[in-house]
């Protein structure tokens, strides 16, 4: 069944009924191997800095090295859109440091937007963050995704008494600073190049929850919308200074994300926002769901998020 709006004092709101259908969806993809298994040739590109406006810029990006090594990825999607998608590893050099990420391009049909996806706290090495990344690639666009943690993601076999202190080593500032890089290479990659007029963000999880942060500090230079998955962690106090169209797609099950936290935030950017609610579901069900159920609500998630970004970034 589609989704039925409803709209309240100029916000848009969409509850989608949950499916009935038994059957499995098409959303489960074929999972890609971990970096250690593939074999990755080195090579080093010059790429020139950012010249576009943003609110906070990273030293020495004008002469980072990235080091890009080819990700063959087998085809193994029915969409239409899709017959072949290539794929990079970079590494972009920060002092002593290197903050890597994946870049996932479509071969076939490329219509030329860049895309940051911002991973959950499992990071971006992750198998259902990569085949998610892997999708929307198939659909014609160029998704980055980089490693927010540095190396050190939260992993399952770790006991939840140690969240806390997993999370508080990774310092907020130096993981801002991290998207920024990434966003003004985005930037030079695809905009200042003439390619695409502005970016996409899209988040999971504590991803989610950084896409408000990072839209706020943009105000509008690079990114021209933001696809928030149940969000952690949202300041609703930067929401005010988003400005552009946000989609926040959550479940009302969620005890991380709640609907009235998220539709007060949407309230306050009221930039042609939408809050997208699936009755019964959980936390994380779009991008790594758990039962049939979830898999047929995350296969409609991502067609609304997918037509979400062909509106407001393609035509």
């Amino acid at each position: 069944m589609g989704p039925a709006a409803a709209a309240t004092s100029g916000a848009s709101f969409c509850v989608c009924a949950a499916s009935s259908s038994s059957s499995s969806s098409s959303f489960a993809k074929p999972l890609l191997h971990p970096r250690s298994s593939l074999p990755f040739p080195s090579k080093t590109i010059i790429y020139k800095k950012c010249k576009l406006n943003l609110q906070t810029s990273v030293q020495d990006t004008a002469d980072s090295k990235v080091s890009c090594s080819v990700l063959n990825v087998e085809s193994g999607i029915n969409d239409d859109a899709c017959e072949l998608v290539s794929g990079e590893e970079l590494s972009l050099e920060d002092g002593d440091d290197n903050i890597h990420a994946y870049l996932f391009k479509a071969v076939k049909n490329n219509n030329g937007t860049g895309l940051l996806l911002l991973s959950d706290i499992y990071g971006f090495e992750d198998s259902f963050t990569r085949d998610f990344a892997y999708r929307v690639a198939c659909n014609g666009f160029n998704i980055l995704v980089p490693d927010l943690f540095r190396g050190n993601p939260w992993t399952k076999d770790q006991p939840n008494t140690l969240f806390e202190q997993w999370i508080a080593r990774h310092n907020p500032e130096r993981i801002a600073k991290d998207i920024t890089a990434w966003t003004e290479w985005l930037a030079d990659e695809f905009m200042t190049a003439g390619v695409s007029k502005k970016l996409g963000i899209i988040g999971f999880c504590f991803g989610g929850g950084r896409v408000l942060e990072v839209l706020a500090q943009d105000q509008g230079a690079c990114f021209g919308t933001g696809i928030s998955f149940y969000g952690t962690k949202i300041d609703p106090l930067i929401a005010s200074d988003v400005k552009v169209p946000v989609l926040f797609i959550l479940g009302d099950n969620d005890p991380f994300c709640t609907v009235n936290e998220i539709k007060n935030i949407q309230m306050k950017i009221d930039r042609g926002s939408k809050v997208v609610i699936f009755p019964g579901r959980g936390h994380g069900f779009a991008h790594r769901p758990g039962s049939l159920e979830d898999d047929d609500d995350a296969e409609q998630a991502y067609v609304i998020m997918r037509d979400w970004i062909y509106e407001n970034l393609v035509v």
